[in-house]
């Protein structure tokens, strides 16, 4: 029995992500799963904001005391990412990409407010550490900014407006509720690297 191929889309926020799963039906995207995912350990607090618990610190020292906590949640996500895949794998289903929908780079260096900075930091490490998931796994993935992906997306995916909207209505009927923001972006990315092939 041949695998159907399947992508993942996420949306990163800071500690989490909402993931869902697509494949290609037979009128387009197909719905797979979801799940929202935690990207830290409750058990160690500094996981969910670790640019928090050092932002008092000059930056150059900060970026060297949170090492730790950024590679204690690499190793989350690429645990939870392992779980997603053999969760799919049993469905019958092969992970070929992942896209991640997060904060985009920026110079972090140059924001002056070390709360502002420390919340700007984590958007982009919970962003990251999907993407060292996904070569930990050795999956094709993109990263998109959450700042210009709905107009990527319907550029990518040459669709107006409606029909994307059409098309998340339709995959969140599948899916069910809730079907909020985050879920249709995370499902629009899934379908952007289904489509990239």
């Amino acid at each position: 029995m041949s695998m159907q191929t399947a992508s993942i889309g996420f949306r990163a926020k800071t500690g989490r992500a909402i993931a869902v799963a697509l494949t290609s039906g037979n009128s387009g995207p197909a719905f797979l799963a979801r799940w929202e995912v935690a990207l830290h350990d409750p058990h160690r607090p500094a996981t969910g904001q670790p640019h928090h618990e050092v932002m008092e610190m000059p930056w150059l020292d900060a970026q060297s005391a949170v090492r730790p906590f950024e590679q204690q949640i690499e190793s989350i996500a690429v645990e939870v990412l392992s779980g997603l895949l053999k969760e799919l794998q049993s469905k019958g289903c092969r992970v070929g990409s992942i896209g991640v929908v997060g904060s985009p780079d920026r110079k972090l260096e140059a924001i002056g407010n070390p709360h502002i900075r420390a919340h700007a930091a984590e958007g982009i490490l919970f962003r990251r550490v999907l993407e060292v998931a996904a070569d930990e796994h050795k999956l094709r993935w993109r990263s998109f900014s959450d700042r210009t992906f709905n107009d990527q997306a319907l550029a990518e995916l040459r669709r107006k407006p409606q029909d994307l909207t059409t098309t998340l209505v339709s995959i969140g009927h599948s899916a069910g509720k809730p079907w909020r923001a985050d879920e249709r972006i995370a499902a629009t990315a899934a379908w952007l690297m289904l489509n990239a092939g």
